[in-house]
C-alpha cells in the first residue's frame, strides 16, 4: 500500500445509512470518474460544447467529476459525517478548487474544470444566501483558512498525489508530478484564487454558446456525482435500433400485415419529421421506424447510444404506452416513465390485480411501504436517465431549461437523443410556444425531432418548420379506406338543457354506454346526480360513473380502475352504463363508448372527446351529438367564455362547421381542414402571435445561458406552479394523512401520503391554508368519493367557473 492510499484510507465521502456503509471518499471519487467516462461513452461527442471548450468537454468533465468532493479531506466534514455532529457550516466544493492549479496545467482547460467542481452542489452566484459568492466573496485567505479549519498537511499530500495519478491512469490532461508536495495553507491560498477567478468570470454575462457549454459540463459532473452516489448504472443498448424494423416487419408478417407507405416513408426519412396519419394507421410503428433510422445514424456520426424520448401529453396516454413499450420490447425494466407521478404510476403497477379471478379488482389492497420503495426505486432509476427509452410529458423535459445543480443532468442527457411528440396540441398558446423554444434547443443539443398528429394542422406543421433549422420532411398518410367512425349531430340547446337528459336516458334505456362531456365540474356534478339513478336502475349500481380532477387520488385511481373495467377499449364484452365527465376524460384511459352528449368547446377539445366513441371503428359509425355553447364572464378576464372555460372566437368558429356539416359522416381529414380554416381567422392569427412571444419569452427566461452558474430557484418556482398546479389534503383527512408519512422511509411516505392529495382550482387554493411543518395545503370542505370535492367552507360549490 503506498503513502497516499495509507494516508487517505478512512476518509469517508458520505456516512452510514438506511442500512448502507459508509462509503470512502476515494471510492467515491473514483466512481464518479468512472460515472463519467460511461456518460461519454452513452452520450458521444456534443457538438454545442466542444466549441467553446476546444473538443475537451468530456476530459473537463471527467477531471471535474474526479476532483469535485477532494475538498471533504477537512477535519471539519471528517468529523460531521463520521460523528454525525453538528453540520460543518463550510462548503467542501471551495476547498476541492485548491488542488486543480497542480493538477490542470492547461491554463483555458483549468476554469471550465474549476466550473463543474465549484457548481456541482450550489449556484456560483445569487440572491438567496446560499451561493458561493455570498458565502465566501470579500474573504482575505487568511479569513478562508480560518472559515475551513485544520487540515492535516499529510493528507492534503496524499489526495494531490491519488489524484494525479488516478487521472494520469485514465489518460486524462494532467500535469506531471511537481517537485514540491502541497500543504494545508497552499492549498487553501490556492483555492481561493480559483474562486476569485471563477467568481469574476461567471458573475457577468457571457454568449449564449459559452452559456450553453457550461451548463452541459455542469449537468455532466452533477449528473456523474448522481449516479456513483446511488451506485446506478446506465443501459447502454438502445432496443429501438438497426434491429427494430426486421423484428417488427416479422411480428406483422405472423398477422399477414406489411408495412404500410407512410410507415415506408417514415423508415426512410433523414432528419426531422412532421406525420400526418389518422387513429388506426399504425402511426405509433411509422414513429418508432423513423426513430429506429435516425437512432442508427446518430450513433455512427457522434458515437454513443441515443435516447429515445416518447412525449405524450397526458398521463393516462403516457402511462398506457410504457406498458405497450414493455410488451413489444418484453421487459419493462428498458423504458422509463417520466412524469410528476412517475412514482404514483410504478406504484399502481406494484399493487396491480393479478390474473388469478378470485382477486378483488374493486379493492386491490392499500399500498404498503414495501411496494411504495419498489416504486420509488424505479422512478430514482428513470431520474437517473438509467433507461434509454422514456415515455413522459414535456414538461418534464422543459425542465432541462432550469439548468442549475438539479436539473443541468436533464440537459445532457438530451444531448444527441431523438425526440418524438405525439398528439401534440395546438390549442394552448404559452405551452406550445415552451415547447417550440425547447425543441429549438434539442436541436442545437444534437436531437432530432418527430411531430405526430392525426389531425396536424398547417399553422403547428409551420410553426415547426419555421422553428428548426432544418426543415423537417412532412409525411401525409394516403387514404387507406379507414372505417368511418363518427356521426355528427348538433343540438341547438345547451347540454343541461331537460332535453338532453331525456336522450341519455333514452339511448341508456336501449342498453347503450353513453358518455356526457361537460366543460365545467358544477355541470357535470348536475347531469350526473340527475341521469345516474336512472342508469344505475337499468344497469346495476356500478353502471354509472362520474369522473373530473377534483378527486383525491385514491377515489380517482379506484374510480378509474371501474371506468376501465367496463368501458376499456379492449374490454371482452361491451356492456351498457353512463360515463358523465368534465376535460378529464380527454386526458384518461382508452375508453370506447357508444355514444357521446358533449357541451361545445374549441375543436381540439372536441377532437379527444370523439375518439373515446367507437374507439376503434369496429361499428357503425357512432353518434357525437354536440350542444350550443352558453357564453359567461368571468371576473377580471375580458371577453365571453363558453361555460366560464373556453374563449368564445375559437369556440364559436368550431360550432360554425359543426353547423355545416350536422349530420354528415365525419374523419379527422375534415377535422384537419377545419382546424385549417378556425386558424387562419383573425384569432388564428393572435393566437400565432402569443405562440411566437411565448416561445421567445421562455428562450430569454430560460435558453440565452448567458449567467449559466447563477440561482435559478425563483425560476424552479415559477415553473412548478405553471406546469404542476397545486394540490390540498382535506382537513378530515389530515390525522390519515400524517399516519400515512409517517410509514417507511420519509420517501416511502410521502408517496403513499400523496394518494389523499386533491388538485385546487386557483380560487380554492385561495382559501386553503399551508400546514408548513408537513410542506402541504390544507382544505376545509365536503366532499364525497364518488362526487368529489364539493362545497369548499364560506365557497359555493366549484363552479361555474371551474373547469376538469
Amino acid at each position: 500500500m503506498d503513502t497516499s492510499t495509507r494516508e487517505l484510507r478512512g476518509l469517508l465521502a458520505k456516512s452510514a445509512k438506511r442500512g448502507q456503509p459508509a462509503e470512502e471518499l476515494t471510492a467515491h471519487l473514483a466512481a464518479t470518474l468512472t460515472a463519467g467516462s460511461e456518460l461519454a461513452h452513452r452520450i458521444g461527442r456534443i457538438d454545442a460544447a466542444e466549441g467553446p471548450l476546444k473538443d475537451l468537454f468530456w476530459p473537463a468533465a471527467q477531471l471535474g467529476g474526479l476532483c469535485h468532493d477532494s475538498g471533504k479531506i477537512t477535519d471539519g466534514f471528517q468529523k460531521m459525517v463520521r460523528d454525525r455532529a453538528q453540520p460543518w457550516g463550510e462548503r467542501h466544493e471551495v476547498v476541492s478548487l485548491g488542488f486543480l492549479p497542480a493538477l490542470v496545467p492547461d491554463g483555458s482547460l483549468l476554469p471550465w474544470v474549476a466550473a463543474g467542481v465549484a457548481t456541482h452542489h450550489r449556484a456560483l452566484t445569487g440572491s438567496t444566501g446560499r451561493d458561493l459568492r455570498f458565502l465566501y466573496e470579500g474573504l482575505s485567505p487568511d479569513e478562508l483558512a480560518e472559515r475551513i479549519g485544520h487540515i492535516d498537511d499529510p493528507a492534503v499530500q496524499a489526495m494531490a498525489g491519488w489524484l494525479r495519478t488516478t487521472a494520469a491512469s485514465s489518460a486524462l490532461p494532467t500535469a506531471p508530478r511537481p517537485a514540491d508536495a502541497p500543504n494545508a495553507g497552499e492549498l487553501l491560498d490556492a483555492a481561493h484564487d480559483v474562486l476569485d477567478c471563477l467568481l469574476e468570470r461567471w458573475s457577468v454575462g457571457v454568449d449564449t454558446d459559452t452559456g450553453l457549454a457550461a451548463a452541459l459540463l455542469q449537468g455532466a459532473v452533477t449528473l456523474a456525482d448522481h449516479l456513483s452516489s446511488a451506485h446506478g448504472t446506465l443501459h447502454t443498448d438502445q432496443p429501438f435500433n438497426h434491429r427494430f424494423r426486421p423484428t417488427l416487419e416479422k411480428r406483422m408478417a405472423h398477422r399477414g400485415q406489411g408495412l404500410r407507405e407512410h410507415q415506408l416513408r417514415a423508415a426512410a426519412t433523414t432528419g426531422h419529421m412532421l406525420l400526418h396519419a389518422p387513429t388506426g394507421s399504425g402511426k405509433t410503428e411509422a414513429l418508432l421506424l423513423w426513430a429506429a433510422l435516425q437512432i442508427t445514424e446518430l450513433a455512427h456520426r457522434m458515437g454513443g447510444t441515443p435516447r429515445l424520448f416518447y412525449v405524450l401529453p397526458y398521463l393516462a396516454s403516457i402511462n398506457a404506452m410504457a406498458d405497450r413499450f414493455a410488451d413489444l420490447l418484453g421487459d419493462p425494466g428498458l423504458v422509463g416513465v417520466a412524469h410528476s407521478r412517475a412514482a404514483s404510476y410504478h406504484l399502481a403497477a406494484a399493487i396491480r390485480p393479478t390474473d388469478d379471478t378470485d382477486q378483488d379488482t374493486e379493492h386491490p389492497g392499500r399500498p404498503a411501504p414495501d411496494e411504495a420503495a419498489k416504486a420509488l426505486s424505479r422512478q430514482a432509476a428513470t431520474r437517473l436517465f438509467r433507461e434509454s427509452v422514456r415515455v413522459g410529458t414535456p414538461y418534464q423535459l422543459l425542465r432541462a431549461a432550469l439548468a442549475g445543480p438539479a436539473h443541468a443532468g436533464l440537459l445532457v442527457d438530451a444531448a444527441n437523443s431523438v425526440f418524438i411528440l405525439d398528439e401534440l396540441h395546438a390549442y394552448d398558446p404559452r405551452r406550445l410556444g415552451y415547447i417550440l423554444a425547447a425543441a429549438r434547443l434539442w436541436e442545437r443539443l444534437g436531437g432530432r425531432i418527430a411531430v405526430a398528429s392525426a389531425t396536424l394542422p398547417d399553422a403547428l406543421a409551420d410553426l415547426f418548420t419555421t422553428t428548426l433549422t432544418h426543415q423537417p420532411t412532412l409525411i401525409d398518410t394516403p387514404d387507406l379506406g379507414l372505417p368511418p367512425r363518427h356521426r355528427l349531430q348538433v343540438r341547438h340547446r345547451h347540454l343541461t338543457h331537460p332535453a338532453t337528459a331525456a336522450e341519455v336516458r333514452a339511448q341508456l334505456e336501449l342498453g347503450r354506454s353513453v358518455l356526457v362531456v361537460a366543460n365545467n365540474i358544477a355541470h357535470a356534478l348536475a347531469l350526473f346526480t340527475c341521469l345516474a339513478p336512472h342508469c344505475r336502475a337499468l344497469h346495476g349500481n356500478d353502471s354509472a360513473f362520474l369522473l373530473h380532477s377534483r378527486f383525491e387520488r385514491r377515489d380517482r385511481s379506484r374510480i378509474e380502475r371501474r371506468i376501465g373495467a367496463r368501458f376499456a377499449s379492449t374490454a371482452a364484452h361491451r356492456m351498457p352504463g353512463l360515463l358523465v365527465a368534465t376535460q378529464a376524460v380527454e386526458v384518461s384511459l382508452d375508453l370506447d363508448l357508444d355514444v357521446l352528449f358533449t357541451a361545445a368547446a374549441v375543436l381540439e377539445a372536441l377532437l379527444q372527446r370523439f375518439g373515446r366513441v367507437n374507439r376503434l371503428g369496429l361499428r357503425e359509425p357512432a353518434d357525437v351529438i354536440v350542444h350550443a355553447p352558453a357564453w359567461t364572464r368571468r371576473s377580471k378576464q375580458p371577453g365571453e367564455f363558453a361555460d366560464g372555460i373556453y374563449p368564445r372566437e375559437p369556440v364559436e368558429a368550431a360550432w360554425r362547421h359543426l353547423l355545416d356539416h350536422r349530420h354528415r359522416i365525419i374523419d379527422e381529414t375534415d377535422a384537419t381542414g377545419w382546424l385549417n380554416i378556425i386558424y387562419t381567422t383573425d384569432w388564428g392569427r393572435r393566437w400565432h402571435h402569443d405562440v411566437i412571444a411565448h416561445r421567445r419569452s421562455f428562450e430569454n427566461a430560460f435558453l440565452t445561458f448567458h449567467y449559466p452558474f447563477a440561482d435559478r430557484s425563483r425560476l424552479s418556482r415559477s415553473f412548478d406552479e405553471l406546469f404542476d398546479g397545486t394540490e390540498a389534503v382535506l382537513e378530515q383527512h389530515l390525522d390519515a394523512y400524517t399516519q400515512a408519512l409517517a410509514q417507511g422511509t420519509r420517501a416511502e411516505g410521502r408517496l403513499l401520503a400523496d394518494e389523499y392529495l386533491i388538485p385546487l382550482s386557483p380560487s380554492a387554493v385561495l382559501l386553503s391554508r399551508y400546514e408548513h411543518a408537513l410542506d402541504v395545503h390544507v382544505l376545509d370542505a365536503d366532499y364525497d368519493p364518488d362526487l368529489g370535492l364539493l362545497n369548499v367552507r364560506g365557497h359555493p360549490p366549484e363552479a361555474h367557473s371551474s373547469p376538469s
